[in-house]
């Protein structure tokens, strides 16, 4: 599997693509992120409106026509609060309306280069070369005036003849240098021009080459990645297990769902049983929508929201839960082209605030496994949601947005394809092992057998993951306490420079994209003050250098970390 991390500062939104292949994997990032770009659009859009509608004080407004302009406003508010309150309330409704199995035509990638070839220059002409026929280049010819006396006095006509021939000659040579820098002009002109117009030439052919190269590369990773499309296809026909993981996961994405819900799932697939294990992320209180009317109170100039009571909030996000579960299980079902899942398990997993302590969780609060002859023989469009989940012997608290976590019927294989083995790096250490130079893989290992020891008090373990294709990971600890455990990301940094707040968003879109409920950066170094105040209030511990050495010395081992000694050992500055 490759992975790409992509994310969108507006939004604040991160994520991990996941595809068998590097141009699935890219592709599947470039649709997500101008899907976000489309949203952020929108956002922005909506923004701008309402930034024009409420610019009320313009000199020429009258009041009447403010009192108008804002009422409308106000009815398009409404609008838009009841069209997200009817988008949640049919989320079931409208998923049975749909069909579900994959269509492999709209998988490939038919997106054309839209890149347009460079234009070919526009060539400077040539200038005209100075000819020796022009008036300009002539040399007159000069006639001596001849007088009565110089008829009379001996040799002053062969004077006058001989003064004429030497102006003669002076004009002709006048002439020949005019012509021989204007030629000479005309030269250096049109080797200039000529060599502008050469450049150009070959300035577009550069262009031209590296257009064609780009097209060409463009449609062959296209090309590759539709015969992937072929092949992911055949493969699903032959039931490879990864291809109906991979085929159920396209399903479960193509869900539609409000831009606020979130879309991270992880699968596994019993071929043997035809069980399909889902675990889902449900979408959070936040994302419920609340709004049911915009106001405008012309007597005091402002707009009053009216919102859903606390009760019917409740309500709604138990029966939004309840239809994502039920709507999950249909069109995964219903899209079983090849007949190959018997029984489904599907967790649903939520980000919560535990209202006893105040803290982030990551429960499982829903959870039901159901068998595809029994699924298939309801009719959802006639049920209570929640008597539908009770009679297949779903488990939840009695209200789901109490956030009560539930065993899950069926856990996830913990077998990641990333997990690489390890191998012992603490039994080594000495009171002189300097841990801010040690080798990076050396440290990540150091650090999987410190939170092994950590967690291995409650039967946890630790597993490390391969370096180029670990998504941020460097090590997924797996804590069974039903209360406080779950799934922890540890990332290792074996930096001799304070770790700055980019780290630690990092750290934080992958504990999200993973799913995990907690995440844990440990470093040689320290924190930037960003760092810290990022990190406050979120499911992330930063343990610095001085803690990595007392959580080494608690458990009876001893090193050093020297920074000036690390940096001329490691050749930085």
């Amino acid at each position: 599997m490759w992975e790409i991390r992509i994310s969108h500062e507006g939004l604040h939104t991160y994520r991990v693509v996941r595809g068998v292949s590097q141009e699935e994997a890219e592709l599947k990032a470039r649709l997500q992120s101008q899907a976000w770009q489309a949203r952020w659009n929108r956002i922005q859009e909506m923004e701008s409106k309402r930034r024009e509608r409420l610019n009320l004080r313009a000199i020429w407004d009258k009041q009447a026509d403010i009192d108008k302009r804002s009422k409308n406003y106000a009815l398009e508010l409404t609008r838009e609060a009841e069209s997200e309150l009817q988008v949640v309330q049919n989320l079931l409704s409208n998923s049975l309306k749909k069909s579900h199995p994959l269509d492999w035509d709209a998988l490939k990638d038919t997106v054309p280069f839209t890149k347009n070839r460079p234009a070919t220059p526009a060539l400077q002409s040539l200038p005209v070369e100075p000819l020796r026929s022009e008036d300009q280049f002539k040399a007159l010819p000069v006639t001596p005036t001849i007088g009565f006396l110089d008829w009379i006095i001996p040799g002053a006509r062969a004077k006058k003849f001989e003064a004429a021939r030497m102006i003669e000659q002076k004009r002709k040579a006048d002439a020949d240098h005019r012509f021989k820098v204007e030629h000479g002009n005309w030269e250096l002109h049109s080797d200039y021009t000529s060599q502008l117009n050469q450049e150009a030439l070959t300035n577009h052919e550069k262009a031209k080459a590296a257009w064609l190269l780009e097209k060409h590369i463009f449609e062959e990773q296209q090309k590759r990645y539709n015969q992937g499309i072929d092949a992911f296809r055949e493969q699903y026909f032959n039931r490879d297990p990864e291809c109906i993981v991979r085929y159920c996961t396209e399903v479960v994405a193509r869900s539609e769902y409000p831009d606020t819900f979130p879309r991270d799932t992880e699968m596994s697939f019993d071929v043997e049983t035809g069980l399909l294990a889902v675990d889902f992320e449900l979408p959070p209180h936040s994302a419920i929508p609340k709004r049911k009317q915009v106001k405008y109170v012309a007597n005091r100039g402002e707009f009053q929201n009216s919102f859903i009571s606390d009760t019917a909030i409740k309500k709604l996000y138990d029966d939004v839960l309840y239809q994502v579960c039920l709507s999950t299980l249909h069109e995964l079902f219903s899209s079983d082209a090849i007949d190959v899942i018997k029984t489904i398990v599907f967790n649903g997993w939520v980000h919560a605030i535990d209202k006893a302590t105040g803290a982030n969780t990551h429960p499982c609060i829903m959870t039901v496994q159901v068998m595809k002859r029994e699924f298939m023989a309801l009719n959802l469009n006639q049920i209570d949601l929640k008597a539908c989940f009770r009679s297949l012997k779903g488990i939840s608290g009695g209200s789901l947005s109490d956030f009560s976590p539930v065993r899950p019927v069926l856990t996830l294989n913990r077998e990641d394809s990333r997990f690489v083995a390890s191998y012992n790096v603490v039994d080594s250490l000495k009171d002189k092992t300097n841990l801010a130079a040690m080798d990076w893989l050396d440290f990540e290992n150091l650090i999987r057998e410190l939170f092994e020891k950590e967690f291995s008090k409650n039967g946890g373990e630790v597993k490390i993951t391969q370096a180029s294709r670990d998504g941020g990971v460097d090590a997924i600890a797996f804590d069974p306490d039903p209360i406080r455990g779950g799934k922890i990301v540890i990332q290792a940094k074996r930096y001799t420079n304070p770790v700055g707040v980019a780290a630690v968003r990092d750290l934080f879109g992958t504990v999200h994209n993973e799913g995990a409920t907690k995440g844990i950066l440990v470093t040689t170094s320290d924190y930037g003050p960003d760092a810290y105040e990022f990190a406050k209030g979120k499911p992330l511990t930063l343990l610095s250098g001085s803690e990595l050495l007392y959580l080494l010395g608690r458990h009876g081992y001893h090193a050093k970390i020297d920074i000036k000694e690390a940096k001329k050992l490691l050749g930085e500055t």
